[in-house]
C-alpha cells in the first residue's frame, strides 16, 4: 500500500526556493512513478512534474520548466521538488502522486498526498 505524505511547504518571498518532499511509507516505492501536482483556489488541478521509476526520465510543466527540477531517492522512498524563482502565480497547494504505470501529465494517478501550501508573496 502507498501512504503519500508531502512536506517543505511554505510562505516565500517571490524570487526564494523551497524544497517539497513526499515520503511513502510503503515497501514498493520504487515500483511506482511519481508526480507532482498543484490547484489554486478556484482552480483545476494542474501538473507541475514527474518522474520516472528509477528516476532516468522527468517531464515538466511549461511554467515551471527551467525553474523546478523532480528527483527520487528510491533507498529513503522519497520524491522531491525543488523549486526556484518562485512567483506568486506558484501560490498552490502541492500535491505528489504515484501510480504503477506512468500516468506523466494525465491527473489519474492512483495514489495521492493530502498536499502541502505554498505561498508566494511578490
Amino acid at each position: 500500500q502507498v501512504q503519500l505524505v508531502e512536506s517543505g511547504g511554505g510562505l516565500v518571498q517571490a524570487g526564494g526556493s523551497l524544497r517539497l518532499t513526499c515520503a511513502d511509507s510503503g515497501r514498493t516505492f520504487r515500483n511506482y512513478a511519481m508526480a507532482w501536482f498543484r490547484q489554486a483556489p478556484g482552480k483545476e488541478r494542474d501538473f507541475v512534474a514527474a518522474i520516472s521509476t528509477g528516476g532516468d526520465t522527468t517531464s515538466y510543466a511549461d511554467s515551471v520548466k527551467g525553474r523546478f527540477t523532480i528527483s527520487r531517492d528510491n533507498a529513503k522512498n522519497m520524491v522531491f521538488l525543488q523549486m526556484s524563482s518562485l512567483k506568486p502565480e506558484d501560490t498552490a497547494v502541492y500535491y505528489c502522486a504515484a501510480d504503477r504505470v506512468a500516468m506523466w501529465r494525465s491527473a489519474r494517478y492512483q495514489f495521492w498526498g493530502q498536499g502541502t501550501q505554498v505561498t508566494v508573496s511578490s
